[in-house]
């Protein structure tokens, strides 16, 4: 297959959040179409018009924006092979359906939902299947006569298809190699609902190859749907259009028992959907990645590294670097463990690494939501370079740069009370004359002039330090104080010494 051919999908249903798996599955269907010149195409699968969640579609879109993983192909994008979404390709399925029904290799069922519970209730580990379907409503086991009399009369049915018995069918995985599948354990899955959607074994089917998918990455929850699958590409002609498939690892709860699910979330603390997710019928906010202060490009890269790495012990790496990097092969068999401390690692770091112009726009937005407006960008990229060593998520920025655009309001009196005295008060008395009489306004020329006045004054350097950092933030917090006195400027760094000096001297 030459490059230009590589055409892959995500195809999600619009049923509710974006969990960091279906980002994760985005992302590495992104990062191979770019690493091969590929296409990459999102389509909507909104069969299921009973899950159907309103805003969904948009706030799937809005995610994938968010991450910067944008679609060449989808809704609203356009595309040789639209509509992208499948509940406006209704129409298309049936013919489909009817053509495996034809070939024998599906049938039409009328049994009601009543008695399919029945039947479940009934029969332990009941399946429609090849042991059961002769006893059930159908146009296997019913007369041509009745069936064509039922269908004539609009008798609600589905289409099924007609699983083999006693075969193996088998495919190769690009990450889990070998796998086969015996057909007596699969029952006839449902392929087209009684009002006339397609269900996903079958749509998704219809569409890869009308789509002309190349490659299928999915969650490792629809291997077992692969035989289905399978078989209809079989039975429709199209085997040798088949897309090679890669059956993604699932990500795993912290202790490795299971699958991550948003309650895992809520119980330790952590977000697992990729934005704020508000469920209209229940109220319910489930927190994002984005919202408690996630740049998208740490959380792609943690994303990158559940499951898949590079044969390296790099583990920083920009969009670039990853789609260089990235090989399906190297995707993991086994589940991945989330561990929510490394996340907010892979944040800091991304931190450390961007500039303050490349924070800029984050830290604005941080710090509107507190209500304190930014007037001088120049002052706020100086103010985020200080202090971003110490952020580990966005919404670090508040507390972490408070102080340079508000005076403190209250001060670690407990931390300077056993040890103020009188002698400090002429020190620091002393310290506003020499300040204000500075003409260099710099952190090295401060500090000189800091410790000249210390060692005149007869006090060790630790003395004074600390009341002169909790002067100007208010608490043992900060980075380097004179890189802070800079920053502040002389009149401002002055002012904060002379308010303090009032609070210290009423201790």
């Amino acid at each position: 297959m030459s490059q230009s051919n590589v055409r892959v999908r995500f195809a999600p249903s619009p049923t509710g959040g974006l969990h960091l798996g279906g980002v994760r599955t985005v992302l590495f269907n992104y990062l191979f179409a770019k690493k091969h010149n590929g296409t990459f195409v999102l389509r909507i699968e909104d069969t299921d018009q009973s899950r159907y969640v309103e805003g969904a579609e948009q706030y799937i879109l809005d995610c994938l924006q968010w991450c910067g993983l944008n679609p060449d192909e989808g809704p609203g994008i356009g595309g040789q092979y639209a509509p992208y979404r499948q509940s406006e390709r209704k129409a298309l399925y049936r013919e489909y359906a009817e053509r495996l029904v034809a070939q024998g290799h599906a049938y039409y069922a009328f049994d009601t939902p009543e008695e399919l519970d029945k039947n479940r209730k009934e029969i332990p580990n009941f399946q429609y299947g090849h042991v059961y379907r002769s006893q059930l409503r159908n146009s296997l086991s019913l007369s041509e006569h009745d069936v064509d009399l039922m269908l004539d009369n609009g008798t609600p049915h589905v289409i099924r298809i007609k699983m083999p018995a006693d075969e193996t069918v088998r495919f190769t995985d690009m990450i889990r190699g070998d796998v086969s599948f015996d057909t007596n354990q699969v029952d006839d899955k449902v392929l087209l609902k009684a009002d006339g959607m397609p269900t996903y074994h079958l749509a998704v089917v219809v569409d890869d190859y009308l789509m002309k998918i190349s490659h299928a990455f999915r969650g490792e929850e629809w291997l077992p749907s692969a035989p289905v699958h399978l078989l209809l590409w079989k039975y429709l002609g199209w085997e040798q259009h088949m897309p090679q498939w890669a059956h993604l690892p699932l990500i795993l709860k912290p202790d490795g028992h299971g699958k991550l699910s948003k309650r895992d979330g809520a119980k330790f603390g952590f977000p697992v959907y990729a934005m704020d997710w508000l469920d209209d019928k229940t109220g319910e906010l489930t927190p994002g990645f984005r919202e408690m202060g996630f740049l998208p490009e740490a959380f792609l890269n943690l994303l990158a590294m559940l499951g898949w790495n590079s044969g390296t012990d790099q583990e920083i790496f920009t969009m670039g670097e990853l789609i260089n990097a990235f090989s399906i092969e190297r995707v993991n068999k086994a589940g991945a463990k989330f561990d929510f401390e490394k996340a907010k690692w892979f944040n800091a770091e991304w931190i450390k690494k961007m500039s303050g112009e490349q924070l800029a726009e984050s830290v604005i937005g941080v710090l509107d939501r507190h209500a304190i407006t930014v007037t001088n960008d120049d002052y706020l990229v100086k103010v985020i370079e200080a202090v971003k060593d110490r952020c580990t998520l966005l919404n670090d920025f508040y507390t972490q740069t408070l102080y340079f655009f508000e005076a403190p309001v209250q001060y670690d009196l407990v931390a300077v009370k056993p040890k103020w005295t009188d002698e400090k008060t002429l020190f620091f008395s002393e310290l506003i004359t020499r300040f204000d009489e500075a003409e260099v306004w710099e952190p090295m020329q401060l500090e000189i002039l800091f410790k000249y006045l210390t060692d005149e004054k007869g006090f060790k350097i630790g003395d004074v330090m600390l009341p002169f950092r909790i002067m100007l933030v208010g608490g043992k917090f900060g980075p380097h104080v004179f890189d802070i006195a800079a920053l502040l400027g002389k009149q401002e760094t002055v002012a904060r010494i002379e308010k303090a000096l009032v609070a210290f001297n009423a201790l």
